[in-house]
């Protein structure tokens, strides 16, 4: 293959990954749908993408490395700080509910496929895993209740690295009961990729630490540490190198005192990259007629995991909760496959493949087979259930506020009167911790971080009130979100009243959304008015009361206007001072300093 050739097949990998990833945004969807079935398209269907005939014998290795990658970053998000307040429920269903899926998922793929036990077992494992990439996107779509959101979401990200883990374990001893003593390859196995896994992470972790290794070059340097220890490892031990950069993360992100978030970001976008190409060069290799091999019993084998295996598991592992049977029946369909499944059953298959493992070609299309057809049917069928079951959550009507400063969390309590929910999001850890002490919810991080992206939970969520000292950073954090809001929904607070030139200097509303106050009020103007006394108030507007009245009664008196209730208990914001009036049965919120 000539290399012009080479050369523009790589970037058409490029360009199709980029528009995949653009649609994923636009329709909120998971971007491994796209990816694949783009593989799919330019591969075996069109016949313009041959990964074999571009890549050669490099094929393998580049798949082997970009995979190690993937599972240590994320591994490195299995802190086990933040997971301590998981819910027990949560807990069950990753330990004992993935027990029963992986039973009746092996069981089944044994009896229908007629594979042996040990690619059985592994299929049964790669099909437990379901992953914050396909899930975060599926629940802003289907916006269940809180409930249901946080035990969906948290099993998504514990059951990433931990069924990641499972799945390399599964793998590694289908390759020592390949060999002789395969007992004792096993045990070799197991210790050669904890012990390197923990020694690199000790040794990292003290390097980064003690600041041996420059801020600039953290990311860099800890990539090539991961590419070594893996290649190591595997020269020391065959096939130990997954497990030891899996633990390597784990003991990463649970080191004390050590900084792992430039480290993490900078995964998170070469993960990106690495899937995006990945996925297509994956998918393309498959063959059609591998599809048709599969027969009518892989259908049959789809229908045991959607309408057996979860719900058997979900029914067992939450049987002593607190869930309602409505609760109980959504989680049992709510279980998109996604990035662990798709990039580890290439890899293995084509390892398998290589020592002569009978089926282990048809590994690849039967797991591509499930992760499709799990976020195609649930992505059209969950949010319509979720409304069916009344689990749904209602028209989001909440306030994400960046910042939890002393103006901030006043604004929180006087929208959190009005039954609707409030999350407040600062670095500042003493705003935080004062912001937990009025009983507001809070999250200590940037709202527009990458970790953000995963964790912080925006369900119920319809508002954003960016209300920081820095006007720049509210328009920042406003330009993030207003691609998960309407832009007619986010608010940010910047005072334009002084500047010359203002429309010269300021960014276009249609970029970061509705400028809080018409523009016209600073954030140290707001804390000036609470440091003299002014008050957040709350008067009803009816026959009695009319708005008139309420002018006539505060003429002398500075009056702010903020919020306005509705009749239906909807929030408005007074985004523009002078704006819209309050009518008869509703309530005007606003902040007055008495003459």
């Amino acid at each position: 293959m000539n290399q012009e050739l080479v050369a523009f097949s790589l970037a058409l990998i490029g360009i199709i990954g980029l528009c995949c990833q653009w649609l994923a945004w636009q329709l909120k969807l998971p971007a491994i749908l796209f990816l694949l079935v783009a593989g799919i398209v330019v591969g075996p269907v069109l016949g313009v993408l041959n990964p074999q005939q571009i890549l050669g014998d490099l094929l393998f290795p580049l798949v082997s490395l970009a995979v190690a990658v993937i599972l240590f970053e994320g591994s490195l998000t299995l802190n086990l700080k933040e997971i301590r307040g998981v819910s027990n429920t949560v807990w069950s269903i990753i330990s004992i509910g993935s027990v029963i899926s992986w039973t009746i998922t092996s069981f089944a793929t044994h009896f229908l496929l007629d594979f042996n036990w040990e690619l059985s077992l592994l299929f049964g494992s790669l099909t437990v895993v379901t992953g914050p990439t396909v899930i975060v996107p599926l629940l802003r779509t289907v916006r269940p209740n809180i409930n249901l959101s946080n035990i969906l979401r948290w099993e998504g990200i514990l059951i990433d690295p931990l069924g990641a883990l499972l799945v390399v374990i599964v793998y590694e001893f289908i390759i020592s009961s390949s060999e002789a003593h395969s007992l004792h390859v096993f045990v070799l196995i197991l210790i050669v990729g904890f012990s390197f896994g923990i020694l690199s992470g000790f040794c990292v972790g003290i390097a980064l630490r003690k600041g041996w290794i420059p801020d600039y070059l953290q990311p860099i340097a800890v990539l090539t540490i991961v590419l070594g220890v893996f290649a190591a490892s595997n020269v020391l031990e065959p096939e130990s190198g997954l497990l030891s950069v899996t633990i390597m993360g784990m003991w990463l992100a649970n080191t004390k005192g050590v900084d792992i978030r430039n480290i993490l970001h900078f995964k998170e976008h070469l993960t990106i990259l690495f899937i995006t190409g990945l996925f297509i060069l994956l998918a393309a290799r498959i063959k059609l007629t591998d599809f048709q091999a599969l027969g009518w019993n892989a259908l049959f084998l789809f229908v045991v995991i959607q309408f057996l295996s979860r719900p058997l598991s979900i029914a067992i592992a939450t049987c002593r909760s607190k869930l309602s049977r409505k609760e109980k029946s959504f989680l049992s369909w709510v279980a998109p496959r996604g990035i662990v499944a798709a990039s580890i059953s290439s890899l293995f298959a084509i390892k398998l493949n290589s020592i002569g493992i009978a089926e282990s070609n048809l590994l690849v299309p039967l797991t591509f087979m499930v992760i499709i057809g799990t976020v195609v049917l649930q992505s059209a069928t969950a949010r319509p259930l979720a409304v069916f079951l009344d689990v749904a959550e209602p028209a989001p009507r909440g306030f994400l506020i960046i910042g939890a400063n002393s103006v901030a969390r006043k604004i929180a309590k006087a929208i959190q009167k009005y039954d609707c929910r409030v999350l407040l999001s600062d670095s500042n850890w003493d705003y935080i911790r004062k912001a937990r002490m009025d009983g507001l919810e809070c999250y200590f991080g940037n709202a527009i971080s990458n970790h953000a992206e995963e964790y912080l939970n925006l369900i119920g969520l319809g508002h954003v009130l960016a209300v920081t000292p820095d006007k720049h950073f509210n328009i920042m954090a406003c330009m993030r979100l207003v691609r998960d809001f309407d832009n007619k929904s986010v608010f940010c607070l910047h005072d334009n009243a002084n500047v010359k030139n203002a429309d010269k200097h300021r960014a276009a509303e249609e970029y970061h959304g509705l400028s809080f106050l018409g523009g016209q009020v600073s954030y140290k103007k707001l804390a000036s008015l609470f440091n003299q006394g002014a008050e957040i108030r709350h008067t009803k507007i009816n026959e009695t009361f009319s708005y008139d009245d309420y002018l006539s009664e505060y003429q002398d008196d500075f009056v702010l206007p903020l919020f306005i209730v509705d009749k239906k208990n909807r929030i408005h914001i007074c985004y523009e001072i002078g704006g819209r009036k309050p009518k008869d049965g509703e309530t005007f919120i606003s902040l007055v300093k008495e003459a």
